[in-house]
């Protein structure tokens, strides 16, 4: 792997050492909540080794990422914490990781974000001043060079692990592959895919990462999302960009009777982490078990994940 400087993180501790790598996903309420926050997370703390918080995902307002990343630091929950470009520019941005890293916050995912039209405030502006891969590329560069955009030098550099998402399903596919690149040459260190539904087209995917040599250079997690029901299985295939669930999970749903669907969308996922485990390249799974936050320890006991390694972060 490229990554000689060390964050410190557990996360990437985890992958240094060559184990397999777990992270969970909490997004973060739509109002001030934090009792709601901190139940959910109680559910991820010691079963996965750490824990994404969202950054006003589909562009819905919530309570900030750098706040929740900060309440799972106190809880003694290492936080990935999100950050997209959609709604800051390079000056909140820089700003934004600067304060994390100040608080103790060593892993950032760095995301464009979902488009505001998508979400509860169409009308507000889009920023995209810069993309996931130049903030990526920025981060890298305060932390390594100790410069910011501007050239100006930073005083006390942030010493994060660098992540970005991958969707290996929207096409073109080859795409794809050539952006996770772009990114990991901007300074990514992990990669957290969209859900993986479709097994064939995912081991492709990672044919060509492989093929291209990006495994060697970036440690790889596959995203899983567990289908809590048939309506939730025809929601992802029919309206989810980017998603593409295969007709025969949602046959299997419906060939169970009602009280069982949810057992079987466990059954599913945890043939999913088998099979994505079992792919040359694969570092990870990034289970990301939506408003069922608490099923993630019958995931992944069923799973055989765990016990976690007992790493602490520096």
């Amino acid at each position: 792997m490229t990554a000689e400087y060390s964050a410190g993180s557990k996360l990437e501790k985890i992958f240094k050492s060559g184990q397999k790598a777990v992270t969970g996903e909490c997004g973060p309420p739509r109002g001030a909540d934090a009792d709601h926050f901190r139940h959910k997370a109680n559910y991820l703390k010691d079963v996965v080794d750490a824990v994404n918080v969202t950054d006003n995902q589909t562009a819905v307002v919530r309570f900030c990422s750098m706040a929740a990343a900060k309440i799972l630091l106190e809880m003694g929950v290492e936080p990935v914490m999100q950050m997209v470009t959609r709604d800051m520019n390079r000056i909140a941005l820089q700003s934004n990781m600067l304060g994390a890293a100040a608080m103790g916050i060593k892993n950032l995912l760095c995301l464009t974000g979902d488009h505001q039209t998508f979400g509860d405030h169409p009308q507000a502006k889009n920023v995209h001043d810069l993309d996931s891969v130049m903030l990526a590329h920025t981060l890298k560069t305060m932390r390594d060079e100790g410069k910011m955009i501007s050239g100006t030098e930073v005083q006390g550099r942030p010493r994060m692990f660098i992540g970005a998402a991958a969707n290996p399903f929207a096409d073109p596919q080859e795409f794809r592959v050539v952006r996770m690149g772009k990114k990991i040459n901007a300074g990514v260190q992990f990669i957290q895919t969209q859900c993986i539904y479709n097994m064939e087209r995912f081991k492709s995917f990672m044919d060509m990462a492989n093929d291209m040599g990006l495994t060697e250079k970036c440690f790889i997690m596959a995203g899983i999302t567990p289908l809590k029901s048939v309506g939730m299985a025809n929601y992802m295939k029919k309206f989810v960009p980017g998603l593409d669930v295969p007709d025969s999970y949602i046959a299997r749903l419906k060939g169970v009777p009602k009280d069982k669907v949810a057992a079987e969308g466990i059954k599913i996922a945890v043939e999913q982490i088998h099979e994505c485990l079992a792919m040359k390249g694969i570092a990870g799974i990034h289970l990301m078990a939506i408003e069922w936050e608490e099923k993630v320890p019958e995931i992944l006991e069923a799973a055989k994940l765990l016990p976690r390694p007992k790493v602490e972060a520096d």
